[in-house]
């Protein structure tokens, strides 16, 4: 892991922004994944500001909450659609969302995982870190392998969920590409701010590498870059 500590957020972000536009306009990139919530918004208006062309790219979806109706804003396709599709000038057929109705969710997310492999993988995936160490809403127990599927989620992540919400919803399932193709993207890029993420980040990045912190299977892949503020590195060494 590549890890790059910041005195505040603002400068981790604008590092990270720095990080993802140089991956983004390199000639081989083409499939691109984006998480919701809070952690990487500005690092997509950032990007957004430098006006990139970036019309080619293909951009899905990690996940969704499940249970939530499809017009809610705050839900993953319509907080993406804006903060990226829209603000980066992806053209709406390639950018690939996944459903938040019970029904056709397990369906949706099979197709988008397919879709993903038939077009070669993802070159790129943004990721925030869970307070519980996971990687989309691959939650703790997740097997390296997984595929994509639904999920019932643990309670620290239906609190998270209640606060994104306001308490008008707080989803207890969720909807997520698997392990398996999270982990085969070619660069990853993960972000961590606040004293709410000590324990996730030391196990990430310090923790014996099991499925029981999903954050920390990225040990040894090739190309993790991993942002930080100084909140949430209480409990790295000085020389992590």
């Amino acid at each position: 892991m590549n890890i790059s500590i910041h005195p505040t957020t603002d400068e981790a972000n604008a590092a990270a922004a720095d990080c993802l536009a140089a991956w983004l306009t390199q000639p081989h990139t083409r499939n691109v994944m984006v998480a919701g919530g809070n952690t990487p918004l500005e690092v997509y208006r950032l990007v957004a500001e430098r006006k990139l062309k970036l019309s080619h790219l293909n951009v899905f979806v990690l996940d969704e909450y499940v249970g939530v109706p499809l017009s809610e804003p705050r839900n993953c396709a319509n907080l993406l659609h804006r903060s990226v599709a829209q603000a980066w000038g992806i053209p709406s057929a390639q950018f690939f969302t996944v459903s938040s109705l019970e029904s056709d969710a397990p369906e949706s997310v099979r197709r988008h995982e397919q879709r993903i492999a038939q077009l070669g993988g993802l070159d790129v995936i943004v990721l925030g870190l869970g307070q519980n160490s996971h990687l989309g809403f691959n939650e703790p127990g997740s097997a390296e392998d997984s595929p994509a599927r639904l999920v019932q989620l643990d309670p620290v992540s239906i609190e998270a969920n209640r606060k994104w919400f306001s308490g008008d919803f707080a989803p207890s399932l969720g909807v997520t590409v698997g392990l398996r193709t999270l982990l085969a993207a070619r660069h990853v890029l993960i972000m961590a701010y606040g004293d709410n993420k000590i324990a996730a980040v030391k196990n990430m990045i310090k923790g014996p590498r099991t499925d029981q912190c999903p954050a920390s299977l990225l040990q040894g892949h090739p190309d993790v870059r991993v942002f930080l503020d100084h909140a949430a590195t209480a409990a790295l060494s000085a020389t992590s």
